[in-house]
């Protein structure tokens, strides 16, 4: 006996530029939207039957169109529109789920000033937010970031770990400590200024990373998420992914030079992978 046990299909990959236009300056933003469905689609992957389907074009031009119209001024109050309106007008459908990645702009800087309307890419890293509602439930709201790429040149070590026949790495009192932070954390209410959050908890993570001593990976992960929940009430959980981007110290004795922790060789792969997720006590 085959049966079909779950599915979900959507579009993905959505590119949207928003300009908005003040006499002040103008603000832009450029978000990257996935939307995906879950309903009761059985017909159309069992007979062929597409007439409970959405057409994911549909769904594209959606995210223009509800763009258009939309105040929100957040990546999660913008998800949340777009959730509402594609289950109130599809009755087949049980849950929407929305994904949005946010790629970061600033102002140019000209003379010393920002300008008001020419613009410059930022970093690789991305915001993101994702939010999921079925028809008769609550918003489910997850907001983050990824590949926030950050390096420290101190206050970082390596020692005490096991050594086996195999171990080739040695101990360091003082390491350069590379990586790319993922974050997603969760919030205690649906109806928040999710943008002034989001700062709080970026700058709140990153403040940690800078001053705290070190010993591993995982203890600054552990220290960097503690210190988002204790500094903003408004999350109750956190889930922190940390790769550790080596920086190998080049031998120059060969060359009969010296190197007091000065030359390394910067390398992405391999790399060690530290996750954890952090959360209130209940």
């Amino acid at each position: 006996m085959i049966e079909l046990a779950e599915n979900l299909y959507g579009k993905s990959r959505v590119r949207l530029m928003k300009v908005t236009r003040y006499s002040h300056g103008y603000e832009l933003r450029e978000w990257t939207v996935q939307v995906l469905l879950k309903g009761d689609f059985d017909s159309a992957h069992l007979d062929g039957d597409n007439s409970k389907i959405l057409p994911t074009d549909t769904m594209k031009n959606t995210v223009y169109s509800l763009a258009r119209t939309s105040k929100a001024t957040s990546m999660e109050d913008y998800a949340k529109e777009l959730v509402d309106f594609l289950l109130g007008r599809n009755p087949q459908v049980s849950s929407a789920s929305v994904r949005i990645e946010s790629t970061m702009w600033k102002h140019l800087t000209v003379d010393g000033e920002p300008h008001p309307s020419a613009f410059m890419r930022g970093s690789d890293e991305v915001q993101t937010a994702s939010i999921e509602r079925a028809q008769s439930g609550g918003f489910h709201i997850l907001s983050g970031l990824d590949n926030l790429v950050l390096l420290k040149t101190a206050h970082s070590s390596f020692e005490g770990y096991i050594k086996d026949s195999l171990t080739t790495l040695p101990e360091t009192k003082d390491r350069l400590f590379g990586t790319a932070v993922r974050a997603e954390w969760q919030y205690i209410s649906t109806d928040l200024d999710f943008e002034t959050v989001r700062t709080k908890v970026r700058e709140t993570m990153l403040r940690t990373f800078a001053n705290h001593d070190s010993k591993s990976v995982q203890q600054t992960l552990y220290a960097m998420a503690a210190s988002a929940l204790e500094d903003v009430h408004e999350i109750d959980e956190i889930e922190i992914t940390m790769p550790n981007k080596h920086c190998l110290l080049v031998d120059l004795s060969r060359f009969g030079q010296d190197n007091p922790n000065e030359i390394f060789v910067p390398t992405d792969e391999p790399h060690g992978y530290i996750e954890a997720r952090v959360r209130r006590k209940s």
